[in-house]
């Protein structure tokens, strides 16, 4: 972290100061269970609880001073030190940008320069950020989000971790409505911007598709004239923020359009479900790839990745080399264990919304065609006066697909149950449970050796739980831990509800 002493950030922050002006702490925490000592504890209002409610605990954890929005007093009934601002969540924001304003001109100073590259779209931000922070890595000292930061307190506590010494800074951007983007791109002023796609999940809250095109193309509008943008040509909404540039755009595509600047050519799976292609950079320059992620949708953001490191200045040589060894390094993402028992699992149930519930069900169509196939399916939330039709294309999409078996778990998915059933999928092939428990007694039940099962819902639902729960019948997974994290901060960072 950027040494910042308590005067610095009430001046910053524009808050009102009660702690020793030269105090300077060494981390930023949100959440009170993870502060140590030399914390700053940002106590702020979260999803399930009130942070300020949690200063006590964080001081006796060894935070030093706190950031809320009222002062909170001691037993003795003192002040604990603290900075007191009108909004802990806008402080935080203003200290982030002045974060990244110190390590700019700390390597400027050093005769270097720092890179910051926003990523933002519908699905594949966190596997591309994780793909780009392990290119950009093997270049020099990289920060990137911890699992999906990627919102007004997640992108300033991915800040938080960078030094003067960091010579990347990798920013995931979600949103939730039109200017979110524009908030954080005002915060770090990337020069490297990277849209993904244009998706239908949360259109309800965004008021329509048409909107979340013109959030996402914020980040296209921000990056200087000095910069690069970076945009699918194989989404239309995407390729049309082109006009809304002022950046040289470089485009990328999976699907054969031989004028973006990055393709990829001769597309296919590997018996193991993953992908293969050539890579074309920019240079003319083409690299076999072979990737270990699972899924054919995984292209697009090896493709991401791979355009945005060359903007960076990496060789196409070495981009390569890294997306060939890189493995699934966030939890929860097409993430697959093989159990003892020979029964495979793929946990694909972080988030979900139609594009990626469509992509992920061919992959599992494509891997079972020697074996049994379960789809374990939970609601897509988020999806406003979409959400029947959207559930209802995807039951009808289980059956076309062929697999064997589907659970549906949770009564916001019922649709997708009824839908399969109209479609043809009678008697034990089509299953309803009301609950994770239900659902696990069934799999408990059901699940043979040779089995393929793949569970995807929205990360509200749960479903990722019930899938390490019954990937631990055997072993761990390969790529990703399978420990659950520690615990699931209730006052931390925001949830994954953004898009």
């Amino acid at each position: 972290m950027i040494d910042f002493t308590a005067a610095e950030i009430a001046q910053i922050t524009g808050g009102e100061l009660a702690a020793n002006p030269h105090l300077s702490p060494s981390s930023v925490v949100t959440d009170s269970r993870e502060a140590t000592a030399g914390s700053l504890y940002v106590a702020k209002a979260g999803e399930h609880a009130d942070g300020h409610d949690f200063i006590a605990a964080a001081v006796e954890s060894g935070a030093v001073l706190t950031l809320g929005e009222r002062q909170i007093l001691d037993a003795d009934g003192l002040p604990f030190p603290s900075v007191i601002v009108p909004d802990a969540i806008l402080a935080m924001g203003a200290l982030a940008a002045a974060a990244v304003e110190r390590i700019r001109e700390a390597r400027r100073a050093q005769g270097g320069e720092l890179t910051v590259v926003g990523i933002t779209g519908s699905a594949g931000k966190t596997t591309t950020k994780d793909l780009l922070a392990g290119i950009l890595a093997t270049q020099g000292p990289t920060v990137a989000p911890q699992g999906s930061y990627n919102g007004e307190v997640g992108v300033p506590l991915t800040v938080f971790q960078a030094t003067e010494d960091t010579r990347y800074l990798v920013i995931e951007m979600g949103a939730t409505g039109i200017g979110h983007i524009t908030y954080l791109t005002d915060m770090v002023r990337p020069s490297i911007g990277v849209v993904l796609c244009v998706g239908t999940a949360h259109a309800g809250e965004f008021g329509g598709v048409e909107n979340i095109a013109i959030a996402k193309g914020e980040l296209a509008e921000a990056i200087p004239a000095g910069g690069r943008v970076i945009l699918n040509t194989d989404d239309a909404r995407v390729a049309a923020m082109r006009e809304r540039a002022t950046a040289p755009v470089w485009g990328f595509s999976a699907d054969g359009d031989t004028a973006a600047a990055i393709r990829a050519e001769d597309v296919s799976l590997d018996d193991a479900g993953q992908p293969v292609f050539t890579l074309v950079f920019p240079d003319g320059s083409a690299h076999p790839i072979a990737s270990r992620l699972i899924g054919l949708h995984h292209v697009n953001n090896l493709l991401a990745a791979a355009a945005a490191a060359f903007a960076a200045g990496v060789a196409p040589e070495a981009i390569a080399a890294s997306l060939n060894e890189q493995k699934a390094a966030s939890r929860w993402r097409m993430e697959r264990t093989e159990r003892t028992d020979g029964v495979t699992v793929i946990n694909d149930a972080y988030n979900a919304n139609p594009e990626s519930m469509r992509a992920a069900l061919k992959t599992l169509a494509q891997l079972g065609r020697e074996r049994r196939t379960w789809a374990v399916l939970g609601a897509m939330l988020e999806l406003g006066d979409e959400s029947i039709r959207e559930h209802t294309a995807v039951g009808t999409q289980v059956v076309r697909l062929n697999i064997d078996q589907l659970l549906v778990v949770g009564r916001q998915a019922r649709a997708l149950y009824i839908s399969a059933i109209n479609e043809g999928s009678w008697g034990s092939e089509a299953l309803f449970a009301e609950d994770l428990e239900e659902a696990e007694r069934i799999l408990d039940e059901g699940l043979k050796p040779g089995d393929l099962v793949l569970f995807k819902s929205s990360n509200g639902v749960g479903l990722r739980h019930l899938g390490d729960r019954i990937a631990l019948r055997g072993r761990t997974p390969s790529g990703a831990s399978a420990s659950p994290s520690a615990h699931e901060d209730t006052h931390g960072d925001e949830g994954s509800g953004r898009l």
